[in-house]
């Protein structure tokens, strides 16, 4: 597996020093822009087996351009596209959870620096009184990243009693842990205020409203040809295809804030075009081809924290940093995250630029992790073709 990340490395160092194609206009919209570099990078990916497939999606100024590569699975023909559905992993965390607090903190239901124990009291422990939900948010809270739920507890209920019960790794606001149980706390905090389900509450709100048709939590079986496969799981004892990837969300049902959630291409370029629509960079209000405006609070969401430094959470979301999935060009005020199964999603307001990367890189095992460069030659590559670098 070194030996072919080492390879796909190379690939992309190639693909990045082709040649930017003659006549782009620096502000075409998507759909003019000359992609051909950009469809070799991921099918040269493909190719080489850091996935077995992926759809690119990019939305500028609500123009789209779209690029589907590789298979849906292994052994099974045909490119994916735009609707086809992936296992979104930690993607949950911003698409719905983060977007269900930004909904209750406007219907005034949650107080970002509450305690958790004002909405959850059975959150108790040493120095648990003093976790918040910013730092919930931000993973701050001081709990640690994981426990394996599927294996220490006998049922739902057991489980998230178990997370409540979970000491704290370190003092609150101290240091930042990307804390899975942090988010699965925090959905039940969501869920008790709004006295709804969090899948049913995002669905209702948000998915539907939107025309999201291709995302939500557990698939019905009439998609089950449109979704990749994730991964021959060992647990369950088969390869796991429709259903949650994450062993902790299989657990709780497949239903939970940190992961469960699937959804297509199409669909989170609407997701992050409807949060474009909220952030007019010159403050003013343009008609909007959408049946609803973003949370008022999104602003106040995508801003670095700096709750702990050298940080760059946002409030669920994450920012711009050296190595991380943006690449080196996207502007700092860009917020975006990634998933798992190999999902990222970046959007970045000055640009009006919402880049969506879908993989099954666990397929068929989560041992390949050479996709680890992909995501950040895409981000760096579509910049460069929107906007060709001047000659020195």
């Amino acid at each position: 597996m070194r030996k072919s990340l080492i390879v796909l490395m190379i690939l992309l160092a190639g693909c990045g020093r082709l040649p930017t194609p003659r006549g782009i206009d620096p502000s075409c919209p998507a759909t003019r822009c000359d992609w051909s570099s950009l469809d070799h990078l991921i099918d040269s990916a493909t190719g080489h087996g850091a996935v077995p497939g992926a759809v690119i999606g990019i939305s500028r100024g609500g123009s789209r351009y779209i690029h589907g590569s590789g298979v849906l699975g292994l052994g099974q023909p045909g490119k994916p596209d735009a609707r086809s559905i992936y296992d979104l992993a930690s993607l949950t965390k911003v698409i719905a959870l983060t977007t269900g607090v930004m909904l209750a903190v406007d219907d005034g239901l949650l107080d970002l620096d509450r305690p958790l124990q004002h909405y959850l009291p059975a959150f108790t422990g040493e120095h648990k009184e003093r976790v918040t939900l910013r730092q919930l948010l931000t993973h701050t809270s001081g709990l640690p990243p994981h426990r394996r739920l599927w294996e220490e507890t006998r049922s739902r209920p057991e489980a998230l009693a178990e997370v409540a019960r979970t000491p704290l790794d370190t003092t609150p606001g101290s240091r930042m842990a990307y804390s899975d149980l942090g988010a699965i706390l925090l959905t039940q905090a969501l869920e008790r205020v709004t006295g709804t389900r969090i899948d049913s509450l995002l669905t209702t709100r948000v998915f539907r409203p939107l025309g999201m048709m291709d995302t939500g939590w557990l698939p019905p079986h009439r998609w089950r040809d449109r979704i990749a496969p994730s991964e021959r799981d060992s647990w369950r004892a088969r390869m796991v295809r429709g259903e949650v990837h994450d062993e902790n969300a299989a657990w709780l049902d497949g239903v939970s804030g940190h992961a469960g959630l699937f959804g297509s291409a199409a669909d989170l370029l609407t997701f992050g075009e409807w949060l474009l629509s909220g952030l007019n960079e010159n403050g003013t209000t343009a008609p909007s081809r959408f049946p609803f405006p973003p949370p008022r609070s999104l602003r106040a969401f995508i801003e670095r924290q700096n709750i702990v430094v050298g940080s760059s959470r946002a409030l669920g979301w994450d920012t711009p940093s050296p190595g991380s999935s943006a690449g080196d060009r996207l502007a700092a005020s860009s917020f975006g995250h990634t998933g798992f199964t190999g999902t990222s999603i970046w959007i970045d307001p000055s640009r009006q630029l919402v880049i969506v990367v879908l993989t099954n890189r666990v397929h068929p095992t989560r041992e390949n992790t050479a996709h680890a460069p992909l995501r950040r030659a895409v981000a760096d590559r579509i910049v460069d073709l929107l906007e060709p670098r001047q000659p020195e």
